[in-house]
């Protein structure tokens, strides 16, 4: 990977299709100024002025214009991936952009130019430290973005504060890891290092950073991620109709015809900014119907797969032994919120109810809402919001990965074995100083100091050609 880390590339680097502007970016790598000046003269016909946008053909090997657009020259280290970059903005056109790409590889062959694997650009620049790996990840994050609020907390992390954080944390466990060591180093010393330095408050601190980063990222991987909701019941109990509610649209068709809905049908919605993946799927009973049936294995396969499960009864039969049976299959540790239905053909109001817990059974929510009246819907909402886990005002979050997550937990136990061990004092200082390093590797793998090549791969295999 390392030689493959050098040569030069090229991609189309706008979505495929057509469009009014579509361009081709190539970053020389190894090849450095020599490769840079080739390509201009091949495409362009002239010397570009660095960071000077100029508008010129782009021609084939016979002179003739392909195209004519604006060419922009990025010398290393001011560019994106921090080599030679050449980029040149046409029309987006899907031909004419093979085209060019085309003449790209074409005139760079004598320099090894080859096309570009997906997320590569971003790869460079991560390698040549113009991003960290989180802010590296925060590009792939705001294109992904299907949400306002996601776009907004993805640009903080590409900007650095994420980062920054992290960065602030990891600094705070070195000053306090050389306090120990210095301890250890020096054992025949009278004066306590630890208790000067108030070994302990700054532990407690570090925690308490490590605790209030953790939650932010939390609400930077729901941004993420979302919620999946399915909704579950017998059939013809309003599943289609609360799909339509929660959506604002007519999307699944609604009859009073049990086992209408044959397969699943999903649609993504936002509540405060976080993307709900809803799942309407096939009622739940015993049926001959082989297409049906398959419809209700595809149910239980989703059931399994959820965040969340909205089980759907009919609010004027309440909880039927069937309904009962439904229930027991549920996957345990899956938070399952009751839907009595159709309340506006009973006297009773939409409401939200929270049952207290029965032995070790968890707490069991209902709501009681009108799919058909749209009618409790806002509850229905706020009470997937507190499920979730989500804090409303909570502007200054940052996009987080389940990567992330896993680190900083990772960091976190290490540093409440850190404090176990720091209670024992001086026969644990040892086990108190190596806890302190695996912390600070875990943090570190987070924006990329501690990362292996194989973690790499996968990351930015995962992004777009071009980027």
């Amino acid at each position: 990977m390392l030689a493959l880390d050098s040569d030069p590339i090229v991609a189309i680097a706008t979505a495929p299709g057509r469009g009014g502007i579509g361009v081709v970016r190539v970053s020389c790598g190894r090849a450095g100024d020599a490769a840079a000046l080739a390509l201009m003269s091949a495409l362009c016909g002239q010397t570009l002025a660095p960071r000077h946008a100029s508008y010129v053909p782009f021609i084939d090997a016979g002179g003739q214009a392909l195209d004519r657009g604006i060419a922009l020259y990025f010398p290393a280290p001011h560019s994106y991936t921090g080599e030679h970059v050449l980029e040149l903005q046409g029309h987006g056109g899907p031909v004419v952009l093979q085209l060019v790409l085309q003449r790209c590889l074409e005139a760079g062959q004598q320099f090894g130019l080859r096309l570009a694997e997906p997320g590569e650009f971003t790869r460079r620049a991560f390698l040549n430290d113009k991003l960290d790996l989180a802010q590296a990840e925060a590009v792939a994050d705001l294109i992904e973005a299907s949400t306002e609020a996601a776009a907004r907390s993805a640009g903080r992390s590409l900007e650095g504060a994420f980062s920054r954080d992290i960065h602030a944390l990891v600094e705070e466990v070195i000053a306090l890891r050389m306090l120990v060591e210095a301890t250890l180093d020096f054992p025949e010393e009278e004066i306590d290092f630890l208790e000067a330095a108030d070994a302990r408050g700054k532990l407690a601190h570090i925690r308490a950073r490590i605790d209030h980063v953790l939650g932010e990222a939390r609400q930077g991987a729901l941004l993420r991620e979302g919620l999946s909701v399915v909704l579950a019941g017998q059939p013809n109990v309003g599943k289609s109709s609360l799909l339509n509610a929660l959506a604002g649209a007519e999307l699944a068709i609604v009859t009073p015809i049990a086992g209408t809905t044959r397969d699943k049908v999903t649609q993504t919605i936002q509540i405060e900014g976080i993307p709900l993946h809803v799942i309407d799927t096939a009622g739940l009973r015993d049926t001959e119907d082989e297409v049906e049936r398959i419809g209700i294995e595809r149910t239980w396969s989703e059931i399994e797969r959820a965040d969340v499960v909205l089980h759907l009864l009919d609010a004027r039969l309440g909880m039927t032994g069937e309904d009962v049976l439904i229930a027991q299959r549920f996957p345990a540790g899956v938070p399952v919120v009751r839907i009595l239905n159709k309340t506006d053909l009973t006297d009773v109001a939409a409401s939200v109810n929270r049952l207290a817990a029965i032995d070790d059974e968890a707490e069991i929510c209902e709501v009681r809402l009108s799919a058909k009246k749209n009618e409790g819907i806002d509850l229905l909402r706020a009470e997937l919001l507190r499920i979730a886990g989500w804090q409303a005002g909570t502007e200054s979050v940052y996009l987080a990965r389940e990567r992330h997550l896993i680190a900083l937990r990772s960091a976190q136990e290490h540093m409440s074995r850190a404090s176990d061990h720091a209670q024992e004092r001086a026969q644990s200082l040892d086990l108190f100083a190596e806890e302190l390093r695996l912390a600070q590797e875990a943090l570190n793998s987070i924006t990329g100091e501690f990362t292996s090549d194989d973690l790499l791969g996968v990351i930015f295999s995962r992004f777009c050609i071009g980027k």
